[in-house]
């Protein structure tokens, strides 16, 4: 059940840009909100591009959570596919055993993204965490929708290849991203070529069988899926044949979008398929397309060797969801030095509520308050919007600290502490080395004692380590923190 927002403030109605329509849109009014994602084909370890589709997501359903709304978060993982068996042949192995050791990979890369799973339905419906379903598990359902095709006339038989969507069966084809049938031929995003087609757009439902590709037994010829189908198998499943909101990569708009709403709709005859397409904008590197023939292609795992996986969800956040991201080294430096000084300050004020440095006397904050930070967030999801009215908080009380009392400085650390929550950032202060702490009280007493040149000396060996010390207004007690 759908449980009203946790804030005292007037609900503000969160608003969603819906790509079928091109209008912000109201979030479904549902019991539980049911939200399905198009996961990875699995031949390859999984890029930045793909973090920022998944962390997106993850942020999308947390942000629902914590306004009180159900979610059931499903994404399928695509294990059978023409790019899979084409890379497990290159490499001399099992296309099945090949995708398996991608699938893993793809888990583990998302699990140190901060980004939740679980194997138990009912467990993602109760605790939000994501469901993960890979194409193989559900073949039964897969082939149970395409057989409904072909009975209700919106499929054809290839011999010696497959099933095909006629497309021109579907008057609504095109919908979703704006191409008629004609246009839909000079489509270059893994259209399924094949001879006898009755249109250039037709994709295949179902590939007949070939000597030493994996196959599946079934009434319409032994065979494997295509690739939009396994989508809404997998969501038929789970959700029936209407839900909420589908998301995805923006270059899955057209031609994989379009044809899964072509399918559902035409198999159940139910319309709308989903109420709300949510995309996220193309990732390019340094102004270029990510591809391995540019060097320019970036996996998660190479990334994190450099950098910290919150860097990575912190650098996603910083930019609309929607538009293009344009990655260079300077906007992970950026999104590095963004996130510390956040984290920095926040510290700082939990070390001045410990030291007890604050005042006695009330002053008011005004811009610590969560229904502000949500009403952002709330306008289709504004994360940059959201994060500007979170720094101008900071600097606000920056100048203001010394008068802080204590309702202030607990207001301000619970409002940091939320918000980098929600962004999946952990906000605990860090284990200080012990090395550490004896050279700071060390170079507090130089500092007292005004040998000042050895006290330099100690705060520069305390940096080359790793970190910094700010003197404060109690005397042997500074505040250390990395940096």
């Amino acid at each position: 059940m759908k449980i009203k927002k946790l804030n005292t403030a007037p609900a503000i109605m969160l608003t969603l840009y819906n790509t079928l329509s091109k209008e912000k849109e109201a979030l479904p009014d549902a019991e539980r909100i049911k939200l399905f994602v198009c996961g990875p084909t699995v031949y390859d370890y999984a890029h930045i591009g793909h973090a920022r589709t998944y962390i997106f997501f993850d942020f999308f359903a947390k942000y629902l959570r914590s306004q009180g709304y159900d979610v059931f978060y499903l994404q399928n993982i695509t294990d059978i596919d023409d790019k899979i068996i084409k890379r497990a042949v290159e490499e001399n192995k099992q296309p099945l055993e090949f995708a398996k050791f991608f699938t893993q990979a793809y888990k583990d890369d998302m699990r140190s993204l901060g980004i939740e799973m679980t194997s138990d339905k009912n467990e993602a419906k109760r605790e939000g965490k994501i469901l993960y379903a890979a194409a193989t598990a559900f073949m039964p359902e897969i082939i149970d929708q395409v057989q409904r095709l072909i009975e209700k006339g919106y499929a054809y038989r290839i011999d010696g290849d497959g099933w095909y969507f006629d497309i021109s069966k579907d008057a609504d084809y095109g919908k979703l991203s704006g191409r008629n049938t004609l246009q839909a031929e000079d489509a270059v995003s893994r259209i399924d070529e094949a001879v006898g087609k009755r249109n250039k757009g037709d994709f295949c439902l179902w590939k007949f069988s070939k000597s030493g590709e994996p196959s599946w037994k079934s009434g319409i010829g032994d065979g494997r899926p295509g690739w939009h189908i396994e989508d809404t198998a997998i969501s038929e499943k789970f959700f029936g044949p209407q839900y909420d909101i589908h998301g995805g990569g923006i270059d899955l708009k057209f031609p994989h979008h379009e044809a899964e709403i072509a399918q559902q709709e035409s198999a159940s005859g139910k319309k709308p398929f989903v109420k709300i397409w949510m995309h996220t904008g193309a990732l390019l590197v340094d102004g270029k397309k990510m591809s391995k023939s540019l060097g320019n292609f970036i996996t998660i795992r190479a990334f994190m060797e450099k950098y910290p996986p919150e860097v990575l969800r912190w650098m996603t956040l910083m930019h609309n969801y929607r538009m293009p991201l344009d990655y260079t080294e300077k906007m992970a430096e950026d999104a590095r030095t963004n996130l510390n000084t956040i984290r920095r300050f926040l510290w700082k004020l939990e070390f001045n509520l410990k030291q007890e440095t604050f005042k006695t006397k009330s002053v008011l904050l005004d811009d610590y308050d969560y229904s502000k930070f949500d009403a952002f967030i709330d306008d289709d999801m504004n994360t940059p919007e959201a994060l500007g009215f979170v720094f101008k908080a900071l600097n606000d009380a920056n100048e203001r600290l010394s008068q802080l009392d204590e309702n202030a400085l607990r207001r301000a650390i619970d409002f940091i502490k939320k918000v980098l929550k929600l962004f999946g950032v952990n906000a605990d202060y860090p284990e200080i080395p012990q090395e550490i702490k004896e050279l700071a009280e060390e170079m507090e007493q130089c500092r007292v004692n005004k040998q000042f040149e050895h006290s330099n000396r100690l705060r520069e060996k305390i940096n080359a380590l790793g970190y910094k010390v700010e003197n404060t207004n109690t005397p042997f007690e500074p505040f250390i923190y990395p940096g």
